[in-house]
Formats: C-alpha cells, structure tokens, sequence
C-alpha cells in the first residue's frame, strides 16, 4: 500500500511540475497571452495607418484638389498666376531645401 501511495505522490508531483512549470504549462500560457494582447495591439496601430493610407489613396485617385496639397506642401509648388511670398525668421537660422 505503501508503494501505490508513494507512487500516486509521485505522478501528482509530476503533473503539478508539468501544469505549473513545463512547456504547455500555465506559465507558457500567460506569456502567449501577454504576446498574443501585444501584437493586437500592434496590429490596431497598423490596422489605423492603413485606413488613413487608403484615405489618402482614394483622395488622390479620384480628385486634384489632394494632390494640388500634396504638390504644395511637399514639393513647394504654386500654380502659374500666383505670388510667393516667403516670410523670413532673423532669430532662427534658415532651413535648408532639399532639391
């Protein structure tokens, strides 16, 4: 009897290490689900990004009124007829435009 009880002791050890520490144990399980709240995470982020990048995409296919903003904005173009003005800060060095 004191061979069944020994051996019965020994298999709960056994599964209590397996459950608690092994690799398909509980801890395994809350690092995956830490991981798994990350990358949902990330992926929200993403998901936001590509929203506006599709945005931004349907705006420039489909009308001129984005990519006149887009050609002023980054590139510093005006239409024909227009007056640039360009303002001049004394108390800052000026920026240097990439061409």
């Amino acid at each position: 009897m004191k061979i069944v009880i020994g051996l019965l002791v020994v298999v709960l050890l056994y599964l209590q290490y397996s459950l608690w520490v092994g690799n398909h144990g509980v801890t395994k399980l809350w690092q995956l689900q830490k991981t798994i709240a990350s990358q949902q995470g990330e992926n929200e982020k993403l998901s936001a990004r590509n929203q506006i990048l599709h945005a931004e995409v349907v705006d420039l296919k489909q009308g001129t009124d984005a990519l006149e903003e887009r050609a002023r904005s980054e590139l510093g173009m005006i239409r024909k007829g227009e007056t640039f003005y360009q303002v001049i800060d004394h108390d800052s060095p000026p920026e240097p435009r990439a061409r």
